[in-house]
């Protein structure tokens, strides 16, 4: 499966689970760590733990699994590692404070200076 399989793969997955606020970053030729940003928000922490169920299931079908899962013991932002493709599943105040696509798009318009 390619990243932007994978990336349609975790969309569907995240529909499914009725994430909120759905937004894909494509970082292809900033860095070489993933090709998609993923971030979704989730209202409560079953909730966002519910999204990250319905991802992993998702793609464990399709015989992807995450290479690491972090924040899963906390709940309000949980990060999924595809390799290709990183999903954050954060509620409303962690996404609003971090401000995750403010930092990249902003990166994104930044030339880099060697």
């Amino acid at each position: 499966m390619n990243s932007e399989e994978l990336l349609e793969n975790t969309i569907e997955a995240i529909g499914n689970a009725k994430g909120m606020n759905l937004s894909v970053i494509d970082v292809r030729g900033m860095t070489d760590m993933m090709d998609y940003m993923v971030i979704v928000t989730g209202t409560s922490n079953r909730h966002i733990k519910a999204i990250l169920r319905s991802v992993t299931n998702e793609l464990r079908q399709k015989e992807r699994r995450p290479s690491g899962i972090e924040g899963e013991d906390y709940g309000n932002w949980i990060l999924v590692d595809f390799i290709d493709v990183v999903v954050h599943i954060m509620d409303q105040e962690a996404r609003e404070f971090y401000g995750l696509e403010r930092l990249w798009q902003e990166s994104l318009k930044t030339p880099t200076t060697a």
